[in-house]
């Protein structure tokens, strides 16, 4: 991956954090790594831990961001996701897997968010 495509992502990462926080969430780790796996965000709240992935794009060319989450991506993200429940979570927590997209329009961004969005296994305590 490029460099400008890395830093893209990493904007599109921060942004999302950003608008999470601004509509309730806690931010738990951002880009929480496993081996070779990630997770762009976790988030809570209340008791609800949404494990976030956040895919950036320029414009609409391609379609909507959240349709780039193929199913490797979503296997990917439950592994990891167990990992941290394993290690992070707590008993009575909801954990589920949400999705932002980030598209940039000349300077005018728009933010999707994707509630459940992945329809993959959820981890449990």
């Amino acid at each position: 991956m490029s460099a400008e495509r890395q830093a893209l992502g990493l904007r599109g990462e921060r942004i999302a954090a950003r608008w999470l926080r601004h509509h309730g969430w806690t931010l738990l780790a951002h880009r929480f790594r496993t081996g070779l796996r990630d997770i762009d965000l976790v988030v809570r709240q209340g008791g609800v831990v949404a494990f976030v992935e956040v895919k950036t794009r320029r414009g609409a060319r391609f379609g909507p961001p959240a349709a780039a989450v193929g199913w490797r991506k979503r296997r990917e993200l439950a592994t990891g996701a167990a990992i941290w429940v394993a290690r992070h979570g707590s008993p009575g927590l909801t954990y589920r897997f949400d999705g932002v997209g980030v598209s940039f329009f000349g300077t005018n961004v728009r933010i999707e968010y994707l509630v459940d969005a992945f329809g993959v296994e959820k981890p449990r305590l």
